[in-house]
């Protein structure tokens, strides 16, 4: 009768595994595609940012931009001059400074989506060094109501887990939105990947016609004097030797080609003007650039008449794409950051030192001084300011 066990105690749970969630969907998401490249992060950080100038100046532009902000510490009352959470975001590690150390986890988020932060030393309060970690080396654990429980850092094939389940996290995890994954971000190198595919081929394209003389391929075709249409292998040898020699590469365009014996050449193909070749590269590149929030413009990308000038396409870039990406991560930052200091703290970018939004800012600032209804709070407020420090009771009694 033990045989019919199973049916008195229910169905048995599957054993659990510690494994992301998505792991399942990127290996699924490349099989069968032949046609574009892999989109995990490793490739597409080959394929997109090191292997592309266009993502390469994007990622290097925004991140850059964003990494030079000035930022400033502020709580409910006050802004902060002096702070360990400060001194911390100015000096992070030894080897770093905090340009360096926002520039590498800005690059991360707009590599892969996902940006994390370790934080080193300090049992007790404010940590001692922060470390932006790689995130094609990070892997997030889930726990069994799906929230994470733990991050491992994988090198080759050492692994070393962060737990995060009691006390305060020694990872901070800044991620993009993404509606299809509950627990890693959607990078903008992800939604270029089409692109990026264009335009590499296209380069590509562009290097296999210099080499080959600079023009598209064609046939030779040989006709002998009897009728008879084919070369003798000594013959057919010493022509493809003399065309390696004499006319296949960027050093030999132009070279004329002389022929012999009723040998005719017939080109073949297409030219690059019938393709309209280079009218795809640059799409392909303006599709780059909008994926990642950059005015064509700024690339150098020909064409772009969206802006009226360069003043406006480096404003609209600072206002939409810089700001909301910086704030995004210094928001996250300080949440984490006040967890160790044991107090509520919010680091934000310094509006008022940007040159790009000087005049945005003078026009906002000219608009407040000059509504006498609001009150002298009010006006901070709108400026981003914190209130005015309640008055003492020194104050009072004088």
């Amino acid at each position: 009768m033990a045989v019919f066990d199973f049916l008195k105690k229910g169905p048995v749970a599957p054993a659990e595994t510690k494994a992301s969630a998505t792991g399942p969907v990127i290996a699924y998401r490349g099989s069968g595609r032949v046609v574009w490249g892999p989109r995990d992060t490793v490739n597409l950080t080959k394929n997109g940012f090191t292997g592309n100038p266009v993502g390469f100046r994007a990622v290097k532009l925004i991140a850059e931009a964003a990494a030079a902000l000035p930022l400033v510490l502020q709580d409910t009352f006050q802004r902060y001059e002096t702070h360990p959470v400060l001194d911390l975001v100015t000096r992070p590690n030894p080897a770093q400074g905090r340009a360096e150390l926002l520039e590498a986890l800005f690059g991360q988020v707009l590599l892969s989506g996902n940006g994390y932060v370790e934080a080193v030393g300090g049992d007790v309060g404010v940590p001692m060094e922060l470390h932006v970690l790689r995130s094609d080396r990070m892997s997030l654990v889930p726990g069994a109501d799906g929230w994470p429980v733990a991050y491992d850092y994988t090198v080759g094939a050492r692994k070393h887990r962060f737990n995060i389940g009691e006390g305060l996290s020694p990872i901070c995890h800044v991620r993009t939105f993404h509606p299809q994954d509950d627990h890693y971000g959607l990078s903008p190198m992800q939604a270029a990947a089409s692109a990026l595919d264009v335009h590499n081929s296209a380069t590509a394209w562009s290097k296999a016609l210099l080499d080959n003389a600079a023009r598209p391929s064609g046939a030779i075709v040989y006709s002998g004097s009897d009728g008879q249409g084919t070369l003798t292998p000594d013959q057919y040898d010493r022509l493809l030797n003399e065309m390696e020699a004499h006319h296949i590469g960027a050093r030999n365009a132009g070279r004329p080609m002389l022929l012999e014996g009723g040998l005719d050449w017939k080109p073949m193909g297409f030219s690059p003007s019938d393709m309209e070749f280079q009218k795809t590269k640059e799409a392909a590149a303006r599709e780059i650039a909008t994926a990642f929030g950059v005015p064509p413009m700024l690339l150098g990308i020909p064409g772009d008449a969206t802006y009226a000038n360069y003043q406006e396409a480096n404003r609209a870039f600072y206002r939409l794409t810089v700001l909301p990406l910086a704030s995004k991560v210094a928001a996250t930052l300080s949440h984490w950051l006040s967890g160790f200091a044991g107090e509520t703290v919010t680091l934000k970018p310094d509006l008022d030192q940007v040159p790009a939004l000087a005049a945005e800012r003078d026009q906002q600032w000219a608009r407040v001084t000059q509504a006498d209804f609001l009150t002298n709070d009010e006006k901070r407020s709108l400026l981003g300011l914190p209130p005015l420090t309640p008055p003492t009771e020194e104050t009072d009694d004088e």
